[in-house]
């Protein structure tokens, strides 16, 4: 259901072109991919198919444009990323609602989330791109020399972002990429392109020069694959599932680019007795079930100390239970449908193979009732399971929706042993008031980022990424720009 008061973008196919060197194209084939409204299932507009010929075309205007964005000032670029950023923001309401018809999110967390930090992300590297700097070193034997460092652009940035936070993640790779000097092709999930051909528009409508960024929509094998493995490609940048990872990783040997890689999740969220049981309960509720659960850093694993499970287990199902499912559009929705049926059927998928090895269900299960509201969309109940055993699927594989398994413990070893128990290293929480423990925790869990008595909080300066299988490289921060640079060092004779 659309409430036709919402701001509503163009979505006919005039309105749904690529972006390759500054003009808006089909694909080389004609074709176009259908993009599905997740709340109904009903088909909500066409993009084009890009093929390998596209995918060269867009690398190719992007190399091109390399002199072009390196030789404009400094200050000028980061004029041009500062008014980006800018209409990202003026524009947060037709985003929001984007979104929540692309990707099935509600129109609040999108407000909340997703489009200010878009738009900060864009200001934020602005700032930067007056401050890539090198520095002159002293020989350590004192040579009659004049040594310096320049950090300089890797060159064409390929972008692979994935369908959870669609814009966002655009942001996350554009951001600094733009900033360090280097040009961009973008390559949004075939799930939700949407918002990343808006942004297209935004790119032109604030004056980037043609081809600095380039947009193509496609699925990954036509697109994505020959986008990773392109002799023109410099770097790629990719967020999404370990497996995919792995492909991106062995396309970029034969060129041997730069690969930056977030990957998959799954983290623990851990309860000690002596935690604020309400507090814990309410991040849980968010680590767990945020976005429908499709976050890499859901902390669909949690421990909870014997103490106060009952307790604990008692006020999160109170919050489940009056969870209300419905269209993103809609104001009273609480948690909208998943990404799409293959998705919804690989959630419920991993719940019956829970209950089928000896799990408890004690919330949700499986897809919705269909209500008139929900017919036709891809809704699956939050759902909590107990009695699961660490070697049970759920407990071992990114399941990415809503789903979170309950485990008890009684000493500080066994749930850092517990916590630590996986291919995965993305995040983890931790709920406590003794603050030793807490810092003695933290140091303790192998995982990129831990929140301590939250859940979930990013800052545009503050880095993110994982260890392990979740990959290298990190996102935000002034760390971000270290994968979209590289160091030059220059010697002058001075005898």
């Amino acid at each position: 259901m659309i409430q036709t008061e919402l701001p509503m973008p163009d979505l006919t196919a005039d309105g749904l072109r690529m972006l390759i060197g500054g003009e808006r194209l089909d694909a080389a084939s004609g074709e176009r991919l259908e993009v599905l409204n997740p709340a109904t299932g009903e088909i909500l507009a066409t993009v084009p198919a890009a093929g390998p010929d596209d995918v060269d075309a867009a690398v190719a205007a992007a190399r091109r444009a390399l002199p072009v964005w390196q030789g404009l000032a400094p200050a000028r670029r980061a004029e041009l990323m500062w008014n980006l950023g800018t209409r990202i923001g003026e524009l947060s309401e037709e985003l929001a609602t984007l979104e929540a018809l692309d990707n099935g999110k509600t129109r609040g967390d999108a407000l909340m989330v997703d489009i200010p930090l878009a738009a900060e992300i864009f200001r934020y590297y602005a700032g930067w791109a007056t401050k890539i700097e090198g520095s002159s070193i002293p020989t350590a034997a004192g040579l009659p020399l004049h040594v310096y460092t320049r950090r300089e652009a890797v060159g064409v940035v390929a972008a692979i972002v994935p369908w959870n936070f669609p814009l966002l993640m655009c942001a996350y790779k554009a951001g600094p990429a733009l900033a360090a000097g280097n040009t961009i092709v973008l390559k949004p999930a075939e799930q939700t392109p949407l918002s990343a051909l808006r942004l297209a528009d935004l790119v032109e409508e604030v004056g980037f020069p043609p081809g600095v960024v380039n947009v193509v929509t496609g699925d990954g094998p036509s697109a994505g694959a020959p986008l990773a493995a392109h002799p023109g490609v410099d770097k790629v940048t990719f967020t999404g599932e370990t497996a995919t990872g792995r492909k991106i990783l062995e396309a970029s040997k034969g060129n041997l680019k730069r690969v930056s890689l977030e990957l998959g999740g799954k983290s623990p969220n851990v309860v000690f007795a002596d935690a604020d049981l309400d507090a814990a309960v309410e991040g849980t509720y968010g680590a767990v079930y945020f976005n429908q659960g499709q976050c890499c850093i859901a902390g669909a694993r949690v421990y909870v100390h014997a103490e106060v499970e009952d307790a604990f287990v008692e006020k999160l199902l109170a919050k489940l239970k009056s969870v209300r499912l419905g269209s993103g559009l809609l104001d009273d929705t609480d948690m909208g449908p998943l990404v799409s049926v293959e998705q919804a059927e690989r959630v419920t998928g991993y719940i019956d193979s829970a209950l089928a090895e000896g799990a408890t269900e004690l919330a949700g299960g499986g897809a919705a009732e269909m209500e008139e509201d929900l017919a036709g969309g891809y809704f699956v109940r939050p759902a909590l399971l107990t009695g699961v055993t660490p070697e049970m699927r759920v407990m071992r594989e990114e399941i990415f929706g809503p789903v979170g398994m309950v485990s008890t413990f009684v000493d500080e070893d066994e749930v850092v042993a517990a916590a630590n128990d996986t291919e995965f290293g993305l995040a983890a929480g931790l709920w406590t008031a003794d603050v030793k423990r807490a810092h003695r925790v933290a140091a303790r869990l192998h995982a990129g980022t831990v929140w301590i008595n939250t859940y979930g909080f990013f800052d545009v300066a503050v880095p993110y990424g994982g260890f392990r299988m979740s990959g290298y490289g990190k996102e935000l921060g002034e760390e971000a720009l270290d994968p979209y640079l590289q160091t030059k060092s220059v010697w002058t004779d001075l005898s």
